[in-house]
């Protein structure tokens, strides 16, 4: 086989191979066997007309596509292996230079491998917890709780923001309903930005069994062509108005929302709930910023074909997120304004900085000689044994190689950042009083300068 590397830039190379003839006359062999029932031929039962009579009906090259398809994966293979190339992305065909009975010659298009310079990646700066937790965020979060256990209750007052009003609707632009613009007994919240902006203000004020005019236009931005930017009149009969009534917050409150029997009780399960999201929230935030450092300090070229491969699985995922609500993926990038090509460009920057972190924790677990123990990858192969409610004997000597892989390296990036946390720096946290103190500091000096 002769194999050339015409260019590498980016790490993708360009790679120039051969499919020699006794290789590619198999190839068109399977293409015909595979294709020979689609031909009919005067004087032979369909499908059964040897090869030779096709090719003189429908030109020699007739089978030659499909050989192409059937003789690559193995060519490819002996092609690589040859140029010693440790590829990570799919090939791309870029041309066919020759293709002929005797062979063909392919250039494809194939990222490999890149290689990493690491920067500093201890010694990273990561900011000391902002605050504790405060009597004024227990005090929210009881809020909430209270919010989340309200009644509504019909009032005879004007209706107000956080009030809910019970209307019927319909709107007009230049006297004509349009679509999309009528609904009864609707429930809405004044204040939740549900509706366009001024609908939901112009109801402020309003009392049950009026009528009111609402005048509002609608933004220009709007998903409906034909009402982007239209005056619009929506003619509105308020039915109810009803206000949030709260529980009185007490010890009855307590044992009615949780497992408590005192507010005093459930005022401390808030408390140290809210002090185990600020930890998580703290660690997750040195994470980011240990990680991100270690990434911009290091070089790494990643190849466009990863990039891309990367973006469409992400596009992929979202696409069967979106399935799984009932919705058309295609309709949402409509109703977006986007497309498949714009969705997956915008995906691009977020796709390499992923990939890039990838790569670059690898290297350091690799400088840094960080493996699983033994017990580490006992321990996570018995969290999926018993999520799936296996045995974990049976679970671990069912596993195959590619799992065992990904166990494994899902351990080595967990161990590599924890590295990294555990060896970055708290920067100091500077009071609000010691700009004030240097400024005294300053003056001082000034005056005794003077």
């Amino acid at each position: 086989m002769s194999v050339k590397i015409l260019e590498t830039e980016n790490n993708t190379v360009t790679l120039e191979f051969n499919i020699p003839k006794d290789i590619f006359q198999a190839a068109i062999e399977r293409a015909y066997q595979k294709n020979k029932k689609h031909f009919t031929i005067q004087g032979f039962r369909k499908g059964k007309a040897p090869r030779r009579i096709i090719e003189a009906h429908y030109g020699k090259g007739i089978f030659l596509e499909d050989a192409i398809d059937f003789a690559f994966p193995d060519a490819f293979r002996a092609a690589i292996e040859e140029a010693a190339l440790d590829i990570i992305t799919q090939p791309t065909l870029k041309k066919i230079d020759e293709l002929s009975h005797d062979g063909a010659t392919l250039v494809v298009e194939v990222g490999v491998r890149p290689e990493v310079t690491l920067g500093e990646y201890k010694g990273i700066e990561i900011k000391p917890p902002k605050e504790d937790v405060t009597e004024d965020m227990i005090a929210a979060r009881l809020k909430a709780m209270q919010n989340q256990n309200a009644r509504q209750v019909t009032v005879d007052d004007e209706a107000k923001e956080g009030d809910t009003v019970v209307i019927d609707y319909e709107g007009f632009v230049n006297d004509e309903p349009f679509e999309g613009g009528k609904d009864t007994d609707y429930s809405l919240e004044l204040g939740s930005h549900t509706f366009i902006p001024g609908f939901e203000e112009g109801l402020i004020g309003a009392k049950a069994d009026s009528d009111v005019d609402v005048k509002l236009t609608f933004p220009e931005e709007y998903h409906a062509d034909n009402l982007a930017g239209q005056d619009a009149v929506f003619k509105v009969h308020v039915h109810e108005v009803q206000r949030k009534e709260l529980p009185e917050l007490d010890d009855e409150f307590a044992k009615d929302v949780s497992e408590f029997d005192t507010l005093q009780e459930l005022t401390q399960d808030v408390a140290d709930k809210l002090q185990k999201e600020q930890d998580q929230q703290r660690r997750i935030d040195a994470e980011n910023t240990v990680i991100e450092a270690a990434v911009n300090n290091a070089e790494v070229v990643i190849p466009e074909a990863l990039i891309e491969q990367e973006a469409h699985r992400s596009m992929q995922q979202m696409e069967q997120q979106i399935a799984g609500q009932g919705m058309n993926f295609d309709d949402f990038l409509k109703y977006t304004g986007s497309s498949r090509e714009q969705y997956v460009e915008n995906l691009k920057p977020d796709a390499e900085k992923n990939i890039k972190a990838d790569f670059v924790l690898n290297a350091i677990a690799e400088a840094e000689d960080i493996k699983p123990t033994e017990e580490e990858l006992d321990k996570e192969i018995k969290e999926y044994a018993d999520a799936f409610n296996h045995d974990f004997e049976s679970y671990k000597a069912s596993l195959d190689e590619n799992t065992k892989a990904y166990i494994e390296a899902s351990i080595i990036r967990r161990k590599t950042v924890d590295f990294l946390v555990d060896n970055a720096v708290e920067t100091k946290q500077e009071t609000e009083s010691q700009p004030a103190a240097e400024t005294d500091d300053a003056q001082k000096a000034d005056s005794e300068a003077e």
